[in-house]
């Protein structure tokens, strides 16, 4: 069976969870090709298993060299395990029905996939949602065992309630859309960089800028939308190699706007270890 049978025939299973982004009728998988709503509007499965649902075309910075470097350093290095096995931890604590999780901003794939893999629970259904076409391709050609769509966040194709966790990791977010798509009882976990996250890169490449980043906002505009239910601290320091840090240099935002040059320069500083720094925000829907 094909990839793209593979994925039609558990899209089949979650139909509920899904629908139309242009009218927001409840689709149907048919004849394992596609997603149709009452409406006649369709969806093609793509042959890596991912179905495109967006409704415009978008140019996004993220190229396959990209995602391909960064699934390297999310499988390959123990920079995220911590972090993975923090959330896996959280999802086990709070929910003890079946878990829908939604990974809103999931790249190509890999946080999901250890995610789930840590929480080793029988009962959880992975949806990955991301406007770059080219992540989203990726993770469906990796990862077979959860549902990759090409959305927009915006006006992402989930139903109403459909999903009890949502996780966010170091992506920008909707939350009034999590607001829809969230269950009642359900949680969202956001995961946002706190002030020495990459800090020999910062500090490699603006040596002369004294300034110290601050994720002050990000927490307080997190904390009037939903009910802060725990909030926790991530940080670890690895060793790294030489090709590690070339990965992590084509995957990191701060080295996208730099010259060749600098990059060199950065190669050649000696980094041989990096600090992961993450703080990981747990929320309910809101009383208020």
């Amino acid at each position: 069976m094909s990839n793209k049978e593979k994925s039609a025939k558990l899209v089949q299973k979650y139909e509920d969870k899904l629908r139309c982004p242009i009218c927001e009728e409840q689709v149907q998988v048919v004849e394992l090709r596609s997603l149709q709503c009452a409406n006649n509007h369709s969806f093609d499965f793509a042959k890596q298993g991912y179905i495109n649902m967006l409704m415009r075309s978008v140019k996004t910075p993220y190229d396959k060299a990209l995602f391909a470097s960064r699934q390297e350093v999310i499988r390959e290095t123990n920079l995220y395990t911590k972090l993975h096995a923090s959330v896996a931890d959280i999802l086990k604590t709070h929910l003890t029905k079946e878990i829908t999780i939604l990974d809103a901003g999931c790249g190509e794939g890999s946080h999901l996939e250890q995610i789930m893999k840590k929480s080793d629970l029988n009962n959880m259904l992975g949806i990955g949602i991301d406007i770059a076409k080219e992540g989203v391709l990726r993770a469906a050609k990796h990862y077979h065992h959860a549902i990759w769509l090409v959305g927009d966040l915006a006006n992402a194709p989930l139903a109403n309630q459909s999903c009890n966790a949502i996780i966010n990791i170091l992506s920008p977010a909707n939350y009034q859309e999590f607001k829809r798509i969230l269950s009642e009882e359900g949680i969202v976990v956001k995961v946002i960089p706190g002030k020495n996250y990459f800090r020999e890169l910062r500090e490699a490449l603006y040596a002369d800028d004294k300034q110290t980043y601050s994720n002050e906002d990000t927490v307080e505009l997190f904390e009037n939308q939903f009910q802060l239910i725990e909030h926790m601290h991530v940080q670890t320091t690895e060793s790294i190699s030489e090709q590690e840090l070339e990965h992590l240099i084509n995957m990191s935002p701060l080295a996208w706007n730099i010259e060749e040059g600098e990059k060199d320069q950065l190669r050649k500083h000696g980094i041989d270890q990096l600090t992961i720094d993450l703080e990981i925000l747990v929320g309910k829907k809101s009383d208020r």
